[in-house]
């Protein structure tokens, strides 16, 4: 009896790995829709086809979301892009991303740091591992459940700056 207890939940455990990894696993082919507000940049871009990621689409990704302060473009991670394109696919892709903060340079971030409550001293954005965003065909709170419900990381919520924050960090979530 012991011995079969072992091995069913070994099972289950393993089904439960599997399954989380088919749920977090990204499409064939991921496009993202971005309108950054203070660049007035838009950028609709396919940065993987039939699972092949698109060497050109990143640039153009990271070339959006710069650190528009400082023009300074930084590699962005394509976990949090996939993290993204599944956000996107659970609104059925539409409307588009806007973009109020991709990656902050370290100088722009310290400086936000001086100036405003809730900027981590080694925050995510330095990285490309986190972006602040609304999606036009959501309000901010559905947003944030969603973006709660993939389990893939950090979510803030800033309800009266209306923006959500994600990133690729480990699983937490905040109102700011």
């Amino acid at each position: 009896m012991r011995r079969r207890d072992f091995v069913l939940r070994g099972l289950a455990v393993g089904i439960t790995t599997w399954s989380r990894a088919v749920r977090a696993a990204p499409a064939p082919d991921s496009t993202l829709n971005f309108y950054h507000i203070h660049t007035r940049e838009h950028l609709k871009v396919n940065y993987r086809e039939q699972g092949r990621i698109l060497p050109d689409a990143l640039d153009a990704i990271a070339h959006l979301l710069r650190d528009f302060r400082r023009q300074e473009t930084h590699p962005i991670e394509v976990a949090l892009l996939d993290t993204l394109s599944a956000l996107y696919e659970r609104f059925e892709r539409r409307g588009h991303f806007e973009v109020i903060s991709g990656y902050r340079a370290p100088r722009t971030n310290e400086a936000l740091r001086r100036v405003t409550t809730g900027v981590a001293k080694d925050s995510l954005h330095l990285h490309g591992r986190a972006i602040d965003i609304r999606l036009t065909s959501a309000d901010t709170a559905t947003l944030r459940d969603a973006a709660l419900s993939l389990q893939q990381g950090g979510v803030g919520y800033y309800p009266e700056s209306k923006f959500v924050h994600i990133d690729t960090g480990r699983l937490r979530s905040w109102q700011g």
